[in-house]
Protein backbone atom coordinates (compact mmCIF):
# COMPACT_ATOMS: atom_id res chain seq x y z
CA UNK A 1 0.00 0.00 0.00
CA UNK A 2 2.83 2.42 0.77
CA UNK A 3 4.23 2.07 -2.75
CA UNK A 4 0.76 2.59 -4.23
CA UNK A 5 0.17 5.64 -2.03
CA UNK A 6 3.50 7.10 -3.20
CA UNK A 7 2.46 6.57 -6.84
CA UNK A 8 -0.90 8.20 -6.09
CA UNK A 9 0.92 11.25 -4.67
CA UNK A 10 2.95 11.61 -7.87
CA UNK A 11 -0.22 11.39 -9.98
CA UNK A 12 -1.95 14.03 -7.83
CA UNK A 13 1.03 16.35 -8.27
CA UNK A 14 1.27 16.00 -12.05
CA UNK A 15 -2.51 15.76 -12.68
CA UNK A 16 -1.62 13.69 -15.75
CA UNK A 17 -1.21 9.92 -16.07
CA UNK A 18 1.49 10.11 -18.75
CA UNK A 19 3.74 12.59 -16.91
CA UNK A 20 3.31 10.76 -13.59
CA UNK A 21 4.18 7.41 -15.20
CA UNK A 22 7.25 8.97 -16.82
CA UNK A 23 8.54 10.27 -13.46
CA UNK A 24 7.89 6.89 -11.83
CA UNK A 25 9.66 5.04 -14.63
CA UNK A 26 6.69 2.78 -15.38
CA UNK A 27 4.14 2.50 -18.17
CA UNK A 28 0.84 4.35 -18.05
CA UNK A 29 -1.15 1.07 -17.93
CA UNK A 30 0.96 -0.03 -14.96
CA UNK A 31 0.16 3.22 -13.14
CA UNK A 32 -3.56 2.84 -13.91
CA UNK A 33 -3.45 -0.74 -12.66
CA UNK A 34 -1.73 0.30 -9.43
CA UNK A 35 -4.29 3.07 -8.85
CA UNK A 36 -7.18 0.65 -9.47
CA UNK A 37 -5.65 -1.81 -6.98
CA UNK A 38 -5.37 0.99 -4.38
CA UNK A 39 -8.99 2.00 -4.96
CA UNK A 40 -10.11 -1.62 -4.57
CA UNK A 41 -8.03 -1.95 -1.41
CA UNK A 42 -9.55 1.20 0.12
CA UNK A 43 -13.06 0.66 -1.27
CA UNK A 44 -13.39 4.17 -2.75
CA UNK A 45 -12.79 5.92 -6.08
CA UNK A 46 -9.84 8.30 -5.80
CA UNK A 47 -9.61 9.89 -9.25
CA UNK A 48 -12.24 11.21 -11.62
CA UNK A 49 -11.25 9.86 -14.99
CA UNK A 50 -12.64 9.26 -18.43
CA UNK A 51 -10.43 9.65 -21.45
CA UNK A 52 -8.03 11.66 -19.24
CA UNK A 53 -7.33 12.71 -15.64
CA UNK A 54 -10.17 14.92 -14.32
CA UNK A 55 -9.09 15.58 -10.75
CA UNK A 56 -9.46 13.90 -7.38
CA UNK A 57 -12.75 12.86 -5.83
CA UNK A 58 -13.50 14.16 -2.30
CA UNK A 59 -12.33 10.77 -1.00
CA UNK A 60 -9.18 11.13 -3.11
CA UNK A 61 -8.42 14.52 -1.53
CA UNK A 62 -8.72 12.96 1.94
CA UNK A 63 -6.60 9.95 0.99
CA UNK A 64 -3.94 12.35 -0.39
CA UNK A 65 -3.63 13.93 3.08
CA UNK A 66 -3.24 10.51 4.67
CA UNK A 67 -0.82 9.38 1.95
CA UNK A 68 1.54 12.27 2.72
CA UNK A 69 1.56 11.33 6.41
CA UNK A 70 1.95 7.59 5.86
CA UNK A 71 4.60 7.85 3.14
CA UNK A 72 6.44 10.53 5.11
CA UNK A 73 6.48 8.37 8.25
CA UNK A 74 7.63 5.32 6.28
CA UNK A 75 10.50 7.27 4.73
CA UNK A 76 11.44 8.67 8.14
CA UNK A 77 11.55 5.15 9.59
CA UNK A 78 13.78 3.94 6.75
CA UNK A 79 16.08 6.96 7.11
CA UNK A 80 16.34 6.50 10.88
CA UNK A 81 17.29 2.83 10.54
CA UNK A 82 19.83 3.70 7.84
CA UNK A 83 21.31 6.43 10.06
CA UNK A 84 21.78 3.87 12.87
CA UNK A 85 23.92 1.79 10.51
CA UNK A 86 25.83 4.43 8.54
CA UNK A 87 25.32 7.78 10.28
CA UNK A 88 23.55 10.78 8.75
CA UNK A 89 23.66 10.29 5.00
CA UNK A 90 21.47 11.05 2.00
CA UNK A 91 20.36 13.89 -0.23
CA UNK A 92 18.59 16.86 1.33
CA UNK A 93 16.24 18.84 -0.93
CA UNK A 94 16.29 22.45 0.30
CA UNK A 95 14.04 25.13 -1.19
CA UNK A 96 15.40 28.68 -0.80
CA UNK A 97 13.81 32.02 -1.60
CA UNK A 98 15.87 33.94 -4.23
CA UNK A 99 16.83 36.78 -1.87
CA UNK A 100 18.44 34.29 0.54
CA UNK A 101 20.40 32.41 -2.12
CA UNK A 102 23.64 34.45 -1.76
CA UNK A 103 23.67 33.77 2.00
CA UNK A 104 22.61 30.11 2.04
CA UNK A 105 26.18 28.78 2.40
CA UNK A 106 26.10 30.15 5.94
CA UNK A 107 23.82 27.18 6.70
CA UNK A 108 24.72 24.50 4.16
CA UNK A 109 28.52 24.79 4.40
CA UNK A 110 28.74 23.96 8.15
CA UNK A 111 26.06 21.27 7.66
CA UNK A 112 28.10 19.51 4.95
CA UNK A 113 31.30 19.83 6.98
CA UNK A 114 29.67 18.29 10.05
CA UNK A 115 27.96 15.51 8.05
CA UNK A 116 30.31 14.40 5.25
CA UNK A 117 27.91 11.63 4.15
CA UNK A 118 25.17 14.16 3.31
CA UNK A 119 24.44 15.95 0.05
CA UNK A 120 22.32 19.07 -0.52
CA UNK A 121 20.24 20.07 -3.54
CA UNK A 122 19.58 23.84 -3.25
CA UNK A 123 16.51 24.82 -5.28
CA UNK A 124 15.27 28.36 -5.91
CA UNK A 125 11.60 28.56 -4.91
CA UNK A 126 9.06 31.18 -3.89
CA UNK A 127 7.80 31.15 -0.31
CA UNK A 128 4.46 29.69 -1.48
CA UNK A 129 6.23 26.93 -3.41
CA UNK A 130 8.34 26.08 -0.38
CA UNK A 131 5.23 25.75 1.80
CA UNK A 132 3.34 23.61 -0.74
CA UNK A 133 6.28 21.41 -1.74
CA UNK A 134 7.21 20.65 1.87
CA UNK A 135 3.62 19.57 2.46
CA UNK A 136 3.74 17.38 -0.66
CA UNK A 137 7.08 15.80 0.39
CA UNK A 138 8.76 17.29 -2.70
CA UNK A 139 11.11 19.34 -0.48
CA UNK A 140 12.63 18.26 2.81
CA UNK A 141 13.02 21.78 4.21
CA UNK A 142 13.11 25.41 3.15
CA UNK A 143 14.69 28.77 3.92
CA UNK A 144 12.02 31.43 3.70
CA UNK A 145 10.38 34.34 5.50
CA UNK A 146 9.00 33.39 8.90
CA UNK A 147 6.48 36.25 8.90
CA UNK A 148 3.01 34.76 9.02
CA UNK A 149 4.21 31.14 9.37
CA UNK A 150 1.36 29.10 10.79
CA UNK A 151 2.34 27.96 14.32
CA UNK A 152 2.06 24.26 15.13
CA UNK A 153 2.26 23.08 11.52
CA UNK A 154 5.94 23.65 10.85
CA UNK A 155 9.18 23.60 12.79
CA UNK A 156 11.22 26.79 12.43
CA UNK A 157 14.60 28.28 13.38
CA UNK A 158 15.35 31.98 12.69
CA UNK A 159 18.55 32.52 10.70
CA UNK A 160 18.90 36.25 9.95
CA UNK A 161 16.96 39.49 9.56
CA UNK A 162 16.54 40.91 6.07
CA UNK A 163 16.59 44.71 5.63
CA UNK A 164 16.07 46.43 2.28
CA UNK A 165 17.90 49.12 0.35
CA UNK A 166 17.50 51.17 -2.81
CA UNK A 167 19.97 50.22 -5.54
CA UNK A 168 20.44 52.54 -8.55
CA UNK A 169 22.81 54.87 -10.37
CA UNK A 170 22.61 58.02 -8.31
CA UNK A 171 24.83 60.78 -6.99
CA UNK A 172 22.81 60.71 -3.76
CA UNK A 173 24.45 59.35 -0.61
CA UNK A 174 23.07 58.33 2.75
CA UNK A 175 19.82 56.54 3.56
CA UNK A 176 16.84 56.71 1.20
CA UNK A 177 13.17 56.93 2.08
CA UNK A 178 10.42 54.71 0.72
CA UNK A 179 8.78 57.85 -0.71
CA UNK A 180 11.94 58.47 -2.73
CA UNK A 181 12.07 54.85 -3.87
CA UNK A 182 8.48 55.12 -5.07
CA UNK A 183 9.47 57.86 -7.53
CA UNK A 184 12.02 55.65 -9.32
CA UNK A 185 11.34 53.41 -12.36
CA UNK A 186 11.51 50.14 -10.48
CA UNK A 187 12.65 46.68 -11.48
CA UNK A 188 11.22 44.23 -8.92
CA UNK A 189 10.76 40.54 -8.28
CA UNK A 190 7.55 38.98 -9.65
CA UNK A 191 4.34 39.10 -7.56
CA UNK A 192 4.56 35.41 -6.62
CA UNK A 193 7.65 36.23 -4.51
CA UNK A 194 7.06 37.26 -0.89
CA UNK A 195 9.85 39.84 -1.14
CA UNK A 196 7.73 41.61 -3.76
CA UNK A 197 4.71 41.57 -1.45
CA UNK A 198 6.85 43.02 1.35
CA UNK A 199 8.09 45.79 -0.96
CA UNK A 200 4.54 46.48 -2.17
CA UNK A 201 3.33 46.86 1.42
CA UNK A 202 6.12 49.32 2.28
CA UNK A 203 5.47 51.37 -0.87
CA UNK A 204 1.74 51.43 -0.06
CA UNK A 205 2.57 52.86 3.38
CA UNK A 206 4.50 55.59 1.56
CA UNK A 207 1.35 56.36 -0.43
CA UNK A 208 2.50 54.90 -3.73
CA UNK A 209 1.07 51.97 -5.70
CA UNK A 210 3.53 49.43 -7.09
CA UNK A 211 4.03 49.98 -10.83
CA UNK A 212 7.35 48.37 -11.81
CA UNK A 213 8.58 48.85 -15.36
CA UNK A 214 10.30 45.46 -15.24
CA UNK A 215 9.51 42.29 -13.29
CA UNK A 216 11.67 39.17 -13.02
CA UNK A 217 12.13 36.13 -10.79
CA UNK A 218 15.90 36.38 -11.40
CA UNK A 219 18.11 38.59 -9.25
CA UNK A 220 20.69 38.67 -12.06
CA UNK A 221 18.13 40.02 -14.53
CA UNK A 222 17.13 42.74 -12.07
CA UNK A 223 20.73 43.79 -11.48
CA UNK A 224 21.49 43.83 -15.21
CA UNK A 225 18.68 46.38 -15.71
CA UNK A 226 19.90 48.50 -12.79
CA UNK A 227 23.36 48.56 -14.39
CA UNK A 228 21.99 50.37 -17.45
CA UNK A 229 21.04 53.35 -15.26
CA UNK A 230 17.42 53.35 -16.45
CA UNK A 231 16.00 51.39 -13.54
CA UNK A 232 16.27 51.07 -9.78
CA UNK A 233 15.77 48.02 -7.60
CA UNK A 234 14.85 47.34 -3.99
CA UNK A 235 17.07 44.55 -2.73
CA UNK A 236 18.15 43.01 0.59
CA UNK A 237 20.81 45.22 2.15
CA UNK A 238 23.28 42.40 2.84
CA UNK A 239 22.99 41.15 -0.73
CA UNK A 240 23.58 44.56 -2.28
CA UNK A 241 26.52 45.29 0.00
CA UNK A 242 28.12 41.92 -0.68
CA UNK A 243 27.92 42.13 -4.46
CA UNK A 244 30.57 43.84 -6.61
CA UNK A 245 28.21 46.57 -7.81
CA UNK A 246 29.17 48.26 -11.11
CA UNK A 247 30.84 51.66 -11.00
CA UNK A 248 28.31 54.39 -10.23
CA UNK A 249 25.68 52.00 -8.78
CA UNK A 250 25.01 52.58 -5.08
CA UNK A 251 23.03 50.75 -2.41
CA UNK A 252 21.40 53.01 0.18
CA UNK A 253 19.51 51.66 3.22
CA UNK A 254 15.77 52.32 3.15
CA UNK A 255 14.53 54.00 6.32
CA UNK A 256 11.21 53.59 8.06
CA UNK A 257 10.57 49.95 7.12
CA UNK A 258 10.68 46.88 9.31
CA UNK A 259 13.15 44.01 9.07
CA UNK A 260 11.84 40.57 8.12
CA UNK A 261 13.14 37.37 9.67
CA UNK A 262 14.31 34.62 7.32
CA UNK A 263 14.59 31.14 8.76
CA UNK A 264 14.67 27.40 8.27
CA UNK A 265 11.32 25.59 8.05
CA UNK A 266 10.26 21.94 7.83
CA UNK A 267 7.07 20.01 8.44
CA UNK A 268 6.41 19.32 12.11
CA UNK A 269 7.08 15.62 12.57
CA UNK A 270 8.06 13.43 15.52
CA UNK A 271 10.54 11.98 15.10
CA UNK A 272 12.12 14.10 12.39
CA UNK A 273 14.08 12.35 9.61
CA UNK A 274 17.78 12.26 10.60
CA UNK A 275 18.85 14.60 7.77
CA UNK A 276 16.34 17.26 8.78
CA UNK A 277 17.10 16.92 12.49
CA UNK A 278 20.81 17.30 11.68
CA UNK A 279 20.14 20.41 9.59
CA UNK A 280 18.15 21.98 12.44
CA UNK A 281 20.94 21.24 14.90
CA UNK A 282 23.35 23.15 12.65
CA UNK A 283 20.83 25.99 12.19
CA UNK A 284 20.57 26.43 15.95
CA UNK A 285 24.35 26.60 16.28
CA UNK A 286 25.05 29.33 13.69
CA UNK A 287 24.58 33.05 14.32
CA UNK A 288 23.76 36.06 12.15
CA UNK A 289 27.45 36.70 11.44
CA UNK A 290 27.62 33.36 9.60
CA UNK A 291 25.31 34.81 6.95
CA UNK A 292 27.19 38.03 6.32
CA UNK A 293 28.60 38.38 2.81
CA UNK A 294 32.31 39.20 2.70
Amino acid sequence: MIDRLAMFMVLARHEHFGRAAEELGITQPSLSSSLKALEDQLGVQLVRRGSRYRGLTPEGERVLDWARRIVGDARTMQAELRARRTGVTGRLRLGVIPTAMPRIAGLTAPFLIRYPGAEVAILSRSSDEIRDQIAALELDAGVTYLDGTAPGRVQTVPLFTENLCLVDRSAETGPASWAEAATRPLCLLTPDMQNRRIVAAELAKAGSPVAPRVESNSMLAILSHVTTGAWAAILPKALAEGLPLPRGVTARPLTGGTGHVVGLVAAEREPQPPLIEALFQVARSVDDDSFRLS
